[in-house]
């Protein structure tokens, strides 16, 4: 986890985002002994989707929050123990390994969790003679605990009735005690032997290793009493007897708190500060047992590490950036609000897209090129400046087209116009679909707004769309946080957008943007494509104003 880096883009993203992030990752991994993954926010459009099939490159997998998870916390790999074993042997695994809380699971399920407090209730509140009977403790428990030997019986079996006895009074008294089944802890007493198998007692237990005469033996075995010996005298062995209870009379079955390791470190905080465990078992997404969280590992935390490209943004980044540890900002757009815990390596550029930065690094590490990066980073160019029409577009990336390009083997006229109409194909897609497909966030002034676009080679299908995306934008604004929305159809052959808008003094800042007084909810503006350059810059100025 440590040498993990992800390299994504913005939401919703375009293909600049992506393919920058493919190249990037490319890079690093090429000058750098860590790993290096492209992510993406959001869907591919069909355009960026065209460009990756063109040039046989897989489709980054899909990350929707970048959040601590458990799974970046280092869980500890406790190994899950027996329901049947004694408490006096959980007590020493817990001694052994330094753990307070140990998990009791089967065929891989959790099925409990023993903890040393529940050991300590144990032996501070029994005071229940009739323990082992109840909690079905296993002969072999005994004789683990008492680290004894079975002389007379079978070391098989359970304790299924009577109590604890101690066999310290003379044999008169103790025929008005002893009952059937009950266990004696007494000495090296032959009455007491005698008086424990005519009571038909279930069990003796001889401490001090004391020898057990033949005639006890026999008679033990004709009556069904088992005879155990231990080296413990009898206040020890009276003592250790109820730690061969199996733990899972005493373990904590019901209500549990567990973990998935999928499950993000915020939405688990408020949970562990209301339970004072010091551990707690995790799942996997099977709902299998696979180690225990412990409060001091969340101190600890692997944030998961983050190179941001095309993008710098909060509204604009992948849920969960604020959690993350972002390492790099490679972008060519506005500097924006986000905040990191400690210095990184930025670079942004006026130029008219990430991937001429990306690529001037390639230049600049003396990386070579392979045919699939410098396709993917021409197209990039391509779509950012619309092939060199935005007023975004500077020399330095028709220069870096032009090289990409050769090495890619592509015709930038013939390869540029296959991708934006793939990109401007809608018959597959629903209004929402592409609404969103190219949509950003912004704030200014206190005012939250959206901005959204949509570029094609064909003008009458820009037409057609306006009357589907206009009542969606009105919908769309009552129903989520935004002022106002924005979506600019433009018109590539023609270098023009119509600019819609919907919101609350949508039209008044429309109209002191661009000096023109809407007639609805629409603007058509001439030499205009760049959002980033020419709409949004000039919407902030008109909310600021």
């Amino acid at each position: 986890m440590d040498k993990q880096v992800y390299v994504i883009g913005h939401k919703n993203p375009d293909t600049d985002s992506i393919c920058s992030a493919i190249a990037y990752a490319n890079l690093k991994n090429q000058i750098s002994d860590k790993c290096y993954e492209a992510k993406r926010a959001g869907q591919v459009n069909n355009e960026t989707k065209y460009v990756l099939e063109k040039f046989e490159v897989e489709t980054p997998e899909l990350i929707d929050d970048v959040g601590t998870q458990i799974r970046d916390v280092a869980i500890k790999k406790i190994d899950g123990i027996e329901s049947g074993i004694s408490l006096k042997k959980a007590w020493n695994m817990m001694k052994d390994t330094s753990n307070s809380t140990l998990p009791v699971t089967s065929d891989g399920k959790l099925e409990g969790i023993i903890s040393v407090n529940d050991i300590a209730t144990a032996n501070m509140d029994i005071y229940e003679t009739g323990i082992l009977a109840l909690s079905k403790t296993p002969y072999r428990n005994i004789l683990d605990t008492l680290e004894g030997t079975m002389v007379v019986g079978d070391e098989e079996g359970y304790v299924e009735d009577g109590k604890i006895l101690i066999g310290a009074a003379n044999p008169d008294l103790m025929e008005n005690y002893i009952e059937k089944n009950d266990i004696l802890i007494t000495g090296n007493r032959f009455e007491s032997h005698l008086c424990a198998i005519e009571m038909n007692a279930g069990c003796i237990v001889v401490c001090m290793g004391a020898p057990v005469s033949k005639t006890i033996k026999k008679l033990a075995m004709q009556n069904n009493c088992r005879i155990i010996s231990t080296p413990y005298e009898t206040y020890v062995a009276a003592r250790l007897i109820n730690q061969s209870t199996p733990i899972r009379y005493f373990m904590r079955k019901e209500n549990i708190v567990t973990f998935e390791e999928d499950d993000y470190i915020s939405d688990m905080k408020e949970t562990v500060t209301k339970i004072r465990y010091r551990d707690f078992p995790v799942l996997d997404t099977n709902g299998n047992y696979c180690g225990m969280l412990s409060r001091r590992s969340l101190i600890n935390m692997n944030r998961k590490k983050i190179i941001l490209v095309d993008h710098n943004e909060k509204s604009q980044a992948v849920d969960g950036i604020e959690e993350a540890e972002i390492m790099e900002i490679i972008d060519h757009h506005r500097i924006g609000n986000l905040e990191t815990l400690a210095p990184v390596y930025f670079r942004n550029q006026p130029l008219g897209c990430t991937a001429t930065i990306i690529y001037q690094m390639y230049l600049e590490l003396g990386v070579e090129l392979d045919k699939k990066i410098a396709g993917l980073l021409c197209s990039a160019i391509l779509s950012d400046t619309l092939m060199f029409r935005s007023p975004t577009c500077t020399d330095l990336d028709k220069a870096a087209a032009e090289k990409l390009a050769q090495i890619a083997e592509v015709n930038i006229e013939e390869h540029a116009e296959k991708m934006f109409r793939a990109g401007s194909s809608l018959q597959d897609k629903s209004t929402e679909e592409i609404f969103y497909q190219d949509y950003k966030k912004f704030a200014s002034n206190g005012i939250k707004f959206g901005a959204g676009q949509i570029t094609s080679m064909d003008g009458e299908e820009l037409a057609a769309l306006k009357p589907k995306i206009l009542p969606f934008m009105e919908n769309a604004c009552k129903s989520s946080s935004a002022d106002m929305l924005f979506f600019m159809l433009t018109d590539v052959i023609h270098e023009s957008t119509e600019l819609l808008f919907v919101g609350e003094d949508a039209r008044n800042i429309v109209e002191r943007a661009f000096g023109v007084k809407p007639e609805e909810s629409s603007i058509v503006m001439k030499n205009i494509v760049s959002r980033k350059k020419q709409v949004i810059p000039q919407l902030i100025n008109a909310m600021q104003g």
